[in-house]
């Protein structure tokens, strides 16, 4: 699923428009992208938990010449399913 098909999948179920579901959209994910910015999580109790980790620096191979290259530390996004969410699945 895409995003025009959530939207619309959304517009459909909240019978609201699509630029008004389209909008909550992109405030959902401005919203979470600003907390976890911050450093913080956003736990949606039965869905998941969207939090930041840190990825340590480390060294890695270029595949093509089997360079040894440096790859810098970074953030990086995660998420877990909640219980009720990963028991429907």
């Amino acid at each position: 699923m895409n995003k025009a098909e959530l939207v619309a999948q959304l517009a459909d179920d909240a019978s609201i428009t699509k630029s008004q579901a389209n909008a909550a959209v992109d405030s959902f994910v401005d919203t979470v992208t600003k907390v976890l910015k911050k450093g913080d999580k956003v736990t949606l109790v039965g869905f998941g938990t969207f939090s930041v980790s840190k990825r340590a620096a480390r060294s890695g191979r270029n595949p093509q010449t089997g360079e040894v290259i440096k790859i810098k530390a970074k953030k990086v996004a995660r998420f877990k399913a909640g219980k009720e969410l990963s028991g429907k699945l």
